[in-house]
């Protein structure tokens, strides 16, 4: 479970990567690409943040998951300058692609369409492990 101050520096490292990380897209023009920052959480001795991201269209996510960790560095950078009146040392960054709004669109799709994957378990997809 975690603590008050966990959620509170997480909430602080989400509203910041997401200014940067939108920022990036918007500097670089790049068009019909969304970034957003799902969850970040915090590990209890505040030396990690997992940051979830949610990139839309979902085909570009792992090229662009792949661009963001190799500019991991320089966006934690970006991030220290921002938060340096608000945390000691800034936690290192581990990105992943949230992928649970996908999920759910394949179970309404699922749902919608009528069919039962209890009979027919080849509808059933596995969700990625991250």
């Amino acid at each position: 479970m975690e603590t008050n101050r966990q959620k509170k520096i997480g909430t602080v490292l989400q509203k910041d990567l997401v200014d940067i990380l939108q920022g990036e897209v918007r500097k670089n023009n790049i068009s019909n690409l969304i970034i957003s920052v799902s969850k970040v959480s915090v590990t209890t001795d505040l030396s990690i943040a997992k940051v979830y991201l949610s990139i839309f269209p979902a085909d570009k996510g792992a090229e662009l998951l792949t661009a963001i960790k190799t500019n991991a560095p320089l966006i934690k950078h970006d991030l220290a300058q921002r938060v340096k009146q608000q945390l000691r040392r800034v936690p290192a960054l581990m990105f992943y692609i949230d992928d649970s709004l996908e999920y759910i669109d394949q179970i309404d799709k699922a749902l919608a369409e009528q069919v039962n994957p209890i009979e027919d378990t080849s509808l059933l997809l596995r969700r990625k492990k991250s």
